[in-house]
């Protein structure tokens, strides 16, 4: 099944998907019935996508953040540029509180800039939790969407990412590019 813009999509009871197109290949979107965006995965991580499907709870309370664009035309601007054009998605955040948290403070880095997980495990007022941190970095199911790719380990050392390390450093590049002309 095609949407009017020529996007896959399949359908679950409560989820629709849809297909768009990056610089750095396909990502996967999920919406829930309201067309908040639930999870945003590249294409090729199907493991990470079936994970967050089988840890998705069914009666959650998801806390719902931004609003405004329609996902496909705030990833294209993105991807142009506009490195906070992702923020007028509407999201909703699913994971359990303290992941909600990591997850909503990681929308507040500047894009253009990283932090290491312990500083950011001090920013969060919580400065023993980088562990905790770096678990719930890695369980983010709204890839780019929430930034996880702008936390790296010490001395900026490029670390794990769902999606590849080619894909964080390109994001990184992208980001570093183009703040720095704005």
């Amino acid at each position: 099944m095609h949407d009017s813009h020529g996007h896959k999509q399949a359908r679950r009871p409560d989820l629709v998907f849809r297909t768009v197109a990056t610089p750095i290949g396909d990502m996967t979107l999920a919406f829930d019935g309201d067309g908040t965006l639930c999870m945003a995965e590249f294409a090729d991580c199907v493991e990470r996508t079936e994970r967050w499907l089988e840890r998705r709870p069914s009666h959650s309370h998801p806390q719902r953040l931004g609003g405004g664009m329609d996902a496909a035309s705030a990833f294209a601007a993105y991807f142009a540029g506009d490195l906070r054009a992702l923020d007028a998605i509407p999201i909703c955040l699913t994971g359990t509180p303290f992941q909600n948290e990591v997850w909503t403070a990681l929308r507040e880095i500047r894009p253009g800039s990283t932090f290491g997980y312990g500083a950011f495990a001090e920013k969060l007022g919580r400065p023993q939790a980088a562990r905790a941190v770096g678990h719930a970095n890695g369980t983010n199911p709204l890839s780019i969407v929430v930034p996880c790719h702008r936390l790296v380990g010490a001395g900026g050392a490029l670390t794990k990412y769902g999606g590849g390390l080619e894909r964080k450093r390109w994001l990184l590049d992208h980001e570093a590019r183009y703040s720095a002309q704005s």
